[in-house]
C-alpha cells in the first residue's frame, strides 16, 4: 500500500516567526520527501496571506481565499476550500476550529492547551468537537498528550507525540561580554509571562537588563512597556520587536542568559535552541519545560518574581548546561513519526 496524499491547512502559515511556524517549516519538507519516497504526496492549502517560510517544489501549493482572521470567518472559508480540493486521502490541520464536512478523514496537531487553561468556553467546545471528529491527534510533547488523555478521556491509540527539535539551529561561539543582557525570546503575549521578568528585575537591581525579542500580540508591547516604566526599568528593559531568522544565533551568542517565564507552553523550541547554543537558561517550572530540560537548568514558579530573580542569579553564576538535551530531538525523527502516524490513523476504521 502506497503512502497517502495529504493536504495540510496552511491558512495561518503567514504568521510571525515562532514555535508553530518553526514546527511546520521544519516538518513539512521532510514529511513531503518521506511521503514521495513511499508513493504519496503532500500539498498545502495556502490562504490569502502568503506562507512565510520556503517550501520545496515537491509540495503543491493550492491557492485559496481563506483569510487568517477573524477565526470564525477563517473556519468557514477553510472548510469550504478543503471540500473543493480533490484527490487527497487525508487533511491535516494544526489550528482550531477544525474543518467540517470533509469527504476524507482529518488529523489534528495540538501545540498546547492554552484555550482550555484560559477557560475560553467556545475554544474548549471547539476543541472537544474536533477531538471527537478527528481520525487521530498529534501533540508536541508527552505532557500535552497526558493532559489531553486525562481531560478528554481519549483512546491512547488515537494520540501520538511528534516532538519539536532544535537541529535547524547552528549556534555561534559564545560571545557574552561584560554588561551582557538577559534574553527573553518569544511573542509578547500574556501566556508567555514576560511581566514576571520585569518584576524580578525590579526586586534585584543588580541583575542585568533584559532584551525582549519577538512580535507583540495585541497591545502587550504597550502594556509591558508601561509596566517597565512604573517599575523604574525604562533603561533596563528593551523591546527589540520581531527579528529575522538569521539574527537568532547572534541573539543567543551575546546573551548573558536566556529566560523563559511562560505560564503555558506545549514544548519550547527556544529552550532547546539556548541549550544548543551553550547559553545559560532559567525557566518557569511548568511541565513542558521540565520535560525538555529536566533538572539541568534553574527553574522557578511562574507566579513567583523573587524565585525568578534568584534562579536568574544562580544560572548566571553556574556554567552553562550540557548541550546533550537537544540531541535527544531531531526534526528528521519527528517527520518520520508524523508520516507513520498519518499512515497508522488512516489504517484505523
Amino acid at each position: 500500500m502506497s503512502a497517502p496524499r495529504v493536504l495540510v491547512c496552511g491558512s495561518v502559515f503567514g504568521q510571525p516567526a515562532g514555535g508553530v511556524r518553526r514546527h511546520n517549516a521544519e516538518l513539512l519538507p521532510r514529511a513531503a520527501a518521506l511521503l514521495e519516497a513511499r508513493g504519496g504526496a503532500l500539498a498545502v492549502l495556502e490562504g490569502r496571506t502568503p506562507i512565510a517560510f520556503p517550501l520545496p517544489p515537491s509540495i503543491e501549493r493550492i491557492p485559496s481565499d481563506v483569510p487568517a482572521s477573524p477565526v470564525l470567518v477563517r473556519a468557514a472559508f477553510e472548510s469550504r476550500a478543503l471540500r473543493r480540493a480533490s484527490g487527497f486521502d487525508l487533511v491535516h490541520t494544526g489550528h482550531l476550529p477544525a474543518p467540517r464536512g470533509l469527504r476524507v478523514p482529518f488529523t489534528l496537531t495540538l501545540h498546547d492547551l492554552r484555550h482550555v487553561e484560559a477557560r475560553r468556553i467556545f475554544a474548549a467546545s471547539a476543541l472537544a468537537g474536533a477531538l471527537r471528529r478527528a481520525r487521530g491527534v498529534f501533540t508536541v510533547s508527552e505532557c500535552v498528550r497526558a493532559e489531553l488523555l486525562e481531560r478528554f478521556r481519549l483512546d491512547p491509540a488515537r494520540v501520538r507525540v511528534v516532538s519539536n527539535a532544535a537541529d535547524h539551529f547552528e549556534p555561534l561561539p559564545r560571545a557574552a561580554q561584560a554588561g551582557a543582557r538577559l534574553l527573553c525570546l518569544g511573542h509578547l503575549e500574556p501566556r508567555k509571562n514576560q511581566e514576571l521578568v520585569l518584576r524580578a528585575l525590579a526586586l534585584d537591581p543588580e541583575l542585568p537588563g533584559v532584551d525582549f525579542a519577538g512580535a507583540s500580540k495585541g497591545r502587550e508591547r504597550e502594556r509591558l512597556g508601561a509596566l517597565a516604566g512604573e517599575l523604574g526599568l525604562a533603561t533596563r528593559a528593551r523591546f527589540l520587536g520581531p527579528f529575522e531568522e538569521r539574527e537568532l544565533p547572534a541573539l543567543y551568542a551575546h546573551a548573558a542568559l536566556a529566560v523563559f517565564p511562560a505560564r503555558i507552553e506545549g514544548f519550547s523550541i527556544g529552550v532547546l535552541e539556548a541549550l544548543r547554543a551553550g547559553c545559560g537558561v532559567a525557566l518557569s517550572r511548568i511541565p513542558a519545560h521540565l520535560e525538555v530540560a529536566g533538572a539541568l537548568v534553574r527553574s522557578f514558579a511562574p507566579d513567583d518574581a523573587r524565585a525568578c530573580a534568584e534562579a536568574i542569579r544562580a544560572a548566571l553564576r553556574d556554567p552553562p548546561p550540557d548541550a546533550a538535551v537537544p540531541r535527544r530531538y531531531s526534526w528528521e525523527a519527528s517527520a518520520r513519526s508524523l508520516v507513520e502516524g498519518w499512515e497508522a490513523f488512516l489504517a484505523r476504521s
